[in-house]
């Protein structure tokens, strides 16, 4: 059973809790992917994912990539979720470490996940610790670029977007569904709870926010 580790309220009122526990269990409108630019979902997060989805998810995800090309940073791509309890799978794509700019992409992959949520009209949203697997990403590290990624996403005064330009709507004329109003992040092993709580504990400490 997932447990919440620790719970806030986002600038906007929404709620942000830290999960000990197993993503692909997660009950909510869709849960992100630890992908690769290829959605080949072979390892970690990802070929827990594929596996317990079946095989809708990479299916989807080989059509994806023949329609639109390898996935980027900053614009995840997204499937069915296949026999998840969630509705849709988010594939972000972080980098690996070493290969440069490391805290810029991982941050764009964070957004541009909660930005297609938001186009999609969900309510809620489960991540995982993006890059920390076999990309290597320093799970403190990572933690802290997550939790800062999430905070500024929501400290947007306007986060509606025009599902079909994917441009912000003018002041006042949001779209008709609800936006994210949840975010999980939900993590399955010892060490990486570990840091997000380090992490979590010291922004709350520290930080101005």
């Amino acid at each position: 059973m997932n447990t919440i580790l620790r719970q806030s309220t986002l600038p906007g009122g929404e709620t942000l809790q830290l999960i000990q526990g197993d993503l692909t269990t997660e009950q909510v409108d869709a849960i992100v992917n630890a992908a690769n630019a290829h959605l080949q979902h072979g390892g970690g997060v990802a070929g827990m994912i594929s596996r317990r989805g079946g095989p809708q998810v990479q299916a989807e995800s080989d059509a994806w990539v023949r329609q639109h090309g390898p996935v980027s940073h900053a614009e995840p791509a997204y499937t069915s979720a296949g026999q998840l309890p969630c509705r849709y799978v988010i594939h972000a794509v972080g980098p690996v470490w070493g290969e440069g700019d490391e805290d810029n992409k991982l941050a764009a992959a964070v957004n541009g996940s909660l930005k297609l949520a938001d186009r999609l009209g969900l309510k809620s949203i489960a991540l995982p610790a993006i890059s920390t697997g076999i990309f290597g990403f320093p799970r403190l590290r990572a933690a802290r670029v997550i939790l800062a990624a999430v905070w500024d996403y929501f400290s947007q005064q306007d986060r509606s977007f025009d599902f079909a330009h994917d441009t912000p709507r003018p002041a006042g004329q949001h779209k008709p569904t609800d936006s994210l109003v949840q975010v999980r992040l939900t993590l399955f092993d010892q060490p990486t709870v570990d840091a997000f709580l380090e992490a979590w504990d010291e922004s709350e400490t520290h930080s101005p926010r």
